[in-house]
């Protein structure tokens, strides 16, 4: 199974029944509590729509990471998919995003790090995301703190 393969059935995975503000908290807290353990130099953001409900820089993040946050939200708010997915779509078809896509790279980033939060059977109404480590860092951490938190509200 390819990398690309694996991150489409993460989006069959990391669906929710109900996603509130208390969940935005708690998603983002997790992954600031494990970054700040790991001493990760991340920037983590929680968007539901436009609105960014919790945003955390640790020591070592900066603007940069900030910016980079927003220029992978807006892939996964124009694909509808995972930024680390839109990037690997580019790679799997021998393309490249900032040039194939024909979308402003200082306005787009199709590199890991923000995922979608997809509501089944509605779809995607915010998103999560990481900045500040190697791409499939941020990806990975994101999607470890998704998993937790819909192990909790399925128990």
């Amino acid at each position: 199974m390819s990398f690309y393969d694996e991150l489409l059935e993460q989006e069959q995975e990391l669906q929710f029944t109900t996603f509130t503000h208390d969940d935005a908290w708690t998603l983002g807290s997790g992954i600031r509590a494990a970054a700040h353990d790991g001493s990760l130099p991340v920037a983590i953001a929680v968007w539901f729509g436009p609105q960014r409900l919790f945003h955390a820089a640790l020591p070592g993040a900066n603007a940069d990471n900030d910016a980079w946050l927003e220029r992978k939200y807006r892939v996964v708010q124009r694909y509808g998919r995972a930024s680390m997915a839109v990037g690997e779509m580019f790679r799997e078809g021998g393309k490249n995003f900032d040039v194939d896509s024909r979308l402003d790279p200082t306005e787009f980033a199709a590199h890991g790090g923000v995922v979608p939060i997809r509501i089944r059977d509605a779809g995607i109404i915010g998103a999560v995301g990481v900045s500040g480590l190697p791409q499939r860092d941020d990806h990975a951490l994101v999607v470890e703190h998704l998993r937790k938190l819909l192990a909790a509200q399925q128990s």
